[in-house]
């Protein structure tokens, strides 16, 4: 493993004790290289006469992907048109060169979140850049934009986040039928990676 990197995500006082929520950055050798690992750890710090003194600590499992610091409440924009934002996309998709991915989900969903947040991280956001990206709001009931929904073939009832991918012309090339990606808080950013790269092309 290399170095390690430590950020304090947040400091609380409780019950006259200081409460830290640390996350730990690594990376690990992997048979793709190394690949950048995290783990989540809370800290219980107690002031004594000779000094701060730790109590207790917690640590999670070892994450793959970092999980998001706070859950964007734009992510999936209540107001959007998706219809229009699909066709944006594949206007300017077709002018690229590039695929579309359309993303069905909603900012209640934890998983979208922790997608999008993998989307950006440094070993998968190459292949990322391959497509242009549409958010598909299904709504807090899971019934906003059901015409899509069922367009792009999604099952809903799987769980999201949901994707499809569309040709620069528009057409389906790929739904999500399985659920593949609604767990996306224990996937491995390489499968990530193969899935764009399998579908970039």
């Amino acid at each position: 493993a290399g170095a390690r990197e430590v950020t304090i995500l947040s400091i609380q006082e409780q019950q006259g004790l200081r409460i830290a929520a640390l996350q730990i950055l690594f990376q690990e050798q992997t048979p793709k290289g190394l690949r950048r690992r995290y783990v989540m750890e809370q800290q219980a710090w107690q002031l004594q006469p000779s000094g701060w003194h730790i109590l207790a600590s917690s640590r999670s499992a070892v994450m793959k992907i970092r999980p998001p610091a706070k859950l964007d409440p734009h992510l999936y924009e209540k107001d959007t048109d998706a219809r229009v934002d699909i066709a944006q996309a594949v206007k300017k998709a077709a002018a690229e060169h590039k695929r579309v991915i359309l993303v069905f989900g909603g900012n209640w969903c934890y998983d979208c979140h922790v997608l999008e947040t993998a989307l950006h991280e440094p070993d998968v956001a190459p292949a990322a850049r391959h497509f242009e990206w549409v958010h598909v709001d299904i709504g807090d009931n899971g019934k906003k934009n059901g015409d899509l929904v069922a367009k792009y073939r999604i099952p809903i009832e799987k769980g999201v986040p949901a994707l499809a991918v569309l040709s620069g012309t528009g057409a389906l090339l790929y739904s999500d039928q399985h659920g593949e990606f609604e767990k996306a808080r224990a996937m491995d950013p390489d499968d990530v990676i193969a899935f764009l790269n399998k579908w970039s092309k």
